[in-house]
């Protein structure tokens, strides 16, 4: 994706928290990151030189860009850790286990303990989490046991082992941090209604263990004990701080498919959330193209039960924001309107609402791609226009692409049907031209694109488009007339500035309406030709693919160069030059250098290869 293409998407990202996923050509995910500021994020990737040889071979790569918006940083980062973990992205680091995030277990044997871990085993224990901050959930532990006295030790306290009086009490009991489960001082009924307590905490349930404390408080007061009432209130400060609960991760809530879905003229925009085991591990935003008036229910009913296939849910609950007219009795619908359910929902919404607000600025941009029916109508309106023979289903784009003067390529792009057909598109370094001709470029690139397509078989394309005035389209139709296929397709030119029409032979140019259809069709193929040019140039350039024989004069850099081929167009003619006037454009001691340089035989610029 190029700095001009992104610079045309910019206004379409969210400046919330959440995560964004870059894709390739092929829609590969190539990467998963997080941002408090998706937009701030994301721009960082494409407004900076990047040193990191990774880094910008992903922005090379990157073709499309998607979002998921969350209410929280927190949310973010456990959505990101969640979807690397199902899908490994190219670039991200490959996380092989949960050992990222800690969790709370309460452990599975008598008299339980609680206590942190890295390691998820499947052994019945209850594991609270993931927790995305180490230091809180330390924190909360520490809070835990200074309320709540439950053993640390590692003891099998068994029935059996206790009866036989086989453990004493250990410096815990006599701080008071312990009831001594081990000699049999506290029952296994007291201790679990301790551990009731701790879940309660554990598990974001805060309102029993405040009224708890207040109760105590109270009693405190009514004692004139005013100091430990002080610390009770520090506890329940401390409570009241605390935020257990996550809206990306609900740990006791299961597995659930959630939906959601808003109409906008002929498009319906739906967003799905797989969730298992409480978590969040696939978020997907579709756009379908509506065929009749179907209403947001009828669209839900239809797409959610393919959407649960393609993805291979395990889900039994569909949470949707309005009850459907048919389901399958093996679902159970959720319409939610509180709790943990609610939120997944508020937040499938928010991404929906997002996604329609996005298309809307890429309509008012002028970046939105034609669907099917819609492109059938506006190729027809393009030949009427153009008055072509045939349908344009097959267009083909050509451009020329330098570096300020310097270093030409060529580029192709092929639509069809009214969409990119990228494993078709070319590019071209121009192998028998030298310096700097547009026109006999583009001779040479049509040329060589349509005896390829001759050589092979391949049926032509219906309207060809050149993108430059009178000279280049010239220059194109020689190629094709020395090929024979001159009247077997149709080309046309397409100037730069004014988007004037030009067909060869013809004195006046064709304007089609800055606004109509036919245009905006034309110009996306103009501006996709544009880009595809320019990744390649870039790329070119940053593979050192261009030498020249100025690339190796010590004390001369590229702005030089540039500056000399801009003037000059090739090193033969600035060997022709005298100190003097080269001085003129980049001083006299780099003029004299060059002119000692260049006193050899000519080493013309251009491909090494």
């Amino acid at each position: 994706m190029t700095q001009e293409t992104f610079r045309k998407l910019a206004p379409t990202i969210p400046r919330q928290p959440g995560i964004y996923k870059y894709y390739d050509a092929g829609g590969t995910l190539l990467y998963v990151g997080k941002a408090k500021n998706i937009y701030k994020r994301v721009s960082s990737y494409f407004i900076k030189q990047h040193t990191n040889r990774k880094t910008s071979e992903l922005v090379r790569r990157i073709e499309q860009i998607e979002y998921t918006i969350v209410n929280s940083e927190q949310d973010a980062f456990l959505l990101e850790n969640s979807l690397i973990k199902q899908f490994r992205p190219l670039f991200n680091i490959d996380l092989k286990d949960d050992k990222t995030y800690p969790y709370i277990v309460v452990k599975k044997e008598p008299f339980p303990r609680v206590f942190l871990t890295r390691r998820k085993i499947n052994d019945g224990s209850v594991y609270l989490g993931p927790f995305t901050s180490v230091a809180k959930v330390r924190e909360l532990m520490d809070f835990v046991r200074q309320q709540i006295p439950l053993r640390t030790c590692k003891l099998n306290l068994s029935a059996q082992n206790i009866q036989k009086k086989k453990y004493k009490v250990c410096l815990e009991y006599h701080l008071g941090n312990c009831k001594g489960p081990c000699e049999g001082l506290q029952t296994e009924a007291n201790y679990n209604q301790d551990l009731e307590q701790v879940r309660n905490i554990l598990s974001g349930n805060l309102a029993p263990v405040i009224q708890y404390f207040k109760a105590e408080q109270k009693r405190q007061i009514e004692e004139l004990a005013f100091e430990k009432a002080a610390l009770t209130q520090k506890k329940l400060e401390h409570l009241e701080a605390y935020k257990a609960r996550s809206e990306v991760v609900h740990s006791g809530m299961g597995n659930a498919d959630v939906c959601t879905v808003v109409r906008y003229k002929d498009q319906a925009f739906l967003n799905y959330m797989q969730v298992e085991h409480g978590a969040i591990i696939r978020t997907e935003n579709i756009q379908v193209a509506c065929k009749l008036d179907e209403t947001e229910p009828e669209l839900l009913e239809f797409l959610l039960p393919r959407l649960h296939q393609r993805f291979a849910s395990r889900a039994k609950e569909w949470i949707l924001p309005f009850p459907p007219e048919w389901m399958d009795p093996g679902y159970t619908v959720t319409v939610p309107r509180a709790g943990a359910r609610k939120k997944l929902l508020d937040l499938s919404q928010k991404n929906t609402l997002h996604a329609v607000e996005a298309y809307q600025q890429k309509e008012r941009l002028h970046l939105v791609q034609y669907e099917q029916g819609a492109a059938e109508s506006i190729l027809a309106s393009i030949r009427e226009a153009l008055h072509l023979q045939e349908l344009p289903v097959h267009i083909e784009c050509f451009d020329n692409s330098n570096f300020q003067g310097a270093y030409p390529v060529s580029a192709m792009v092929c639509f069809r049907n009214g969409k990119p057909s990228k494993k078709e598109y070319r590019h071209y370094n121009v192998k028998t031209v030298t310096g700097i001709d547009d026109f006999a470029s583009m001779k040479e690139v049509v040329y060589r694109r349509y005896k390829r397509l001759l050589k092979e078989g391949t049926p032509l394309p219906q309207l060809v488009i050149i993108d430059g005035g009178k000279g280049q389209l010239a220059a194109a139709m020689e190629s094709l007339e020395a090929l024979g296929i001159s009247k077997k397709l149709t080309v046309v030119g397409l100037a730069k500035n004014v988007e004037e029409i030009f067909f060869a032979g013809d004195r006046e140019s064709l304007r089609l309406p800055y606004e109509s259809v036919e245009l905006k069709l034309i110009r996306y193929i103009r501006d996709e030709v544009h880009r595809f040019g320019i990744a390649f140039h870039r790329n070119q350039r940053s593979r050192g693919t261009f030498r020249n024989q100025l690339e190796n004069i010590p004390g001369i850099g590229e702005a030089t160069i540039v500056a000399l081929l801009k003037a000059y167009k090739s090193v033969a003619t600035i060997r022709e030059q005298s100190a003097d006037s080269l001085a003129r454009i980049i001083g006299i001691v780099k003029a004299r250098k060059i002119k000692e340089a260049l006193a050899g035989p000519v080493q013309e610029h251009g491909l090494n290869t």
